[in-house]
């Protein structure tokens, strides 16, 4: 029987993986692509969590595609409104047609012989196995597992009688209207829950072991919204946008220059926010420095709203155990709850599971370096997305799929197959892929690949940078090492 083939084989059709596809097919249209996706639907992250309140923690004029202007009226979107912002680009360009929905895929083996990879897939409920095989494979998987959150062992967690709930596994009709509902988290997930609930639960509580940074910007963009109205919709949108990076590049550059000023405006943001006396020293001032963890954005100021009004409250404190009816703190202070919450984090997952060999050698992820945060030491006619920690992923991941497609067409002019980054990974010095401490993060760092301190083997936190080097910068560095080969066979 035979394999179908594809030029370009993506794997996942979330936020990454649409904007890959609009990007193949506008700028490599001869290419014959394919989009598999695990689950039912499109939209990733946006169609997966389905917690109240769940939204953006970035602005949707950088979190949103380049090419398709956001036109809402809220800067800082719901969760909803990006899945159907998603769903919209992808008919509109007819990306859509491109995707295989419920093809789960399991493992890619290169062959140097064939010039290919071949990939296994799990289709269907029945989970039958079907292979295709592609010249070059993309991954826009993301970096989390879909199927489980972390939730750490909570001692006496099964004497509980109430419910215990993972945001990653929202039950659809949880009721929580009138009910005492701890959330426990201090992180983008908590930060959204706790005001969300707050307006039909009894009180919410959210229960920090260290407090977080929070800033909080308008939901609606007032200069975005002045704009659009004197100004044509490009125009507008790309204004805004380069104003949105400029400032969020900015507050990044200020927190790691001089962290003790952003220290300070972080906490009179806060101040500004509560109520006269309110103890900002426990419950909002972070052990880390701005930026070791990522910054923590609210709309509106809708958490300090929430507990303004006596809705929520904030403790800071480590839990001795659960009880029956809530949560003793060692402090041996008790909070009594119906419900649950464990706002506690994600699980990561390099290349999303999918287990890479190359003629016949198992990659390991965790010792590969990453070429310009796009393609992975040693292995050839791959490419992965990973976004920024400090700004909006997609502003990475729309640069990283720009890359792709001149690696593509540069290989075509010049009659390349192949081109593999080229690496003695024992003459770099491993660092961790991600420059943040945040629990998720240090949990997984062995199981990442690494980066280190010299170029190209680096991703920037520098969206300005980043542009010149995927944009503009050459194709054949001299690390990446090419070559023509041929099928068998052909």
């Amino acid at each position: 029987m035979s394999v179908e083939h594809f030029d370009v084989v993506i794997v996942g059709a979330g936020l990454s993986g649409i904007g890959a596809g609009y990007r193949l097919q506008t700028r490599c249209p001869g290419k014959r692509f394919a989009i598999l996706e695990a689950r039912p639907e499109l939209g990733g992250t946006w169609d997966l969590f389905r917690y109240p309140g769940i939204r953006s923690d970035s602005d949707m004029f950088t979190l949103g595609y380049p090419f398709r202007p956001w036109k809402e009226a809220k800067a800082i979107a719901d969760g909803a409104d990006i899945l159907k912002y998603v769903r919209e680009t992808a008919h509109e360009f007819g990306i859509d047609r491109h995707i295989r929905f419920q093809h789960r895929v399991l493992s890619a083996s290169w062959s140097s012989a064939d010039g290919q990879w071949l990939v296994e897939v799990q289709t269907g409920a029945d989970g039958e196995t079907v292979q295709y095989t592609c010249d070059f494979l993309y991954g826009c998987t993301g970096y989390y597992r879909y199927d489980a959150g972390f939730t750490p062992t909570f001692p006496g967690a099964n004497r509980f009688r109430g419910q215990l709930v993972h945001p990653q596994h929202w039950p659809e009709k949880l009721d929580y209207y009138g009910k005492r509902v701890v959330v426990i988290g201090s992180g983008a997930t908590a930060v959204t829950l706790v005001p969300a609930m707050s307006h039909t639960a009894g009180h919410v509580t959210m229960l920090q072991r260290s407090p977080t940074y929070i800033l909080s910007l308008p939901a609606r963009d007032p200069i975005a919204n002045l704009l659009r109205r004197v100004l044509p919709e490009g125009a507008a949108h790309g204004i805004v946008r380069w104003k949105n990076i400029l400032l969020s590049l900015g507050i990044y550059q200020l927190s790691r220059r001089a962290p003790n000023v952003a220290r300070h405006l972080f906490r009179k943001g806060a101040e500004k926010n509560l109520p006269q006396g309110y103890d900002i020293e426990t419950h909002f001032n972070p052990r880390y420095q701005p930026w070791d963890q990522r910054l923590c954005l609210v709309p509106d100021s809708d958490l300090f709203q929430a507990i303004s009004a006596g809705r929520a409250s904030i403790v800071t404190g480590q839990i001795d155990t659960f009880t029956e009816n809530g949560i003793l703190l060692q402090s041996g202070q008790k909070l009594e709850a119906d419900i649950i919450v464990a706002a506690t984090g994600l699980q990561m997952l390099a290349l999303g599971g999918v287990r890479l060999t190359v003629d016949a050698t198992p990659v390991d992820p965790g010792h590969a370096f990453v070429y310009k945060g796009v393609m992975l030491s040693n292995v050839p006619n791959f490419a992965f997305c990973v976004g920024y920690t400090n700004a909006s992923w997609t502003l990475r991941a729309d640069l990283a799929s720009i890359f792709v497609c001149r690696l593509l067409k540069y290989m075509d002019r010049h009659g390349y197959r192949t081109s593999v980054p080229a690496c003695d990974p024992a003459s770099l010095e491993p660092k961790p892929l991600l420059d943040l401490t945040s629990g998720y993060v240090v949990r997984a760092a062995t199981n990442l690949p690494k980066q280190a301190s010299v170029k190209p083997w680096f991703i920037r936190q520098n969206y300005i940078l980043d542009m010149l080097a995927m944009k503009l910068g050459k194709v054949n560095d001299g690390i990446l090492q090419f070559a023509t080969g041929h099928r068998q066979g052909l």
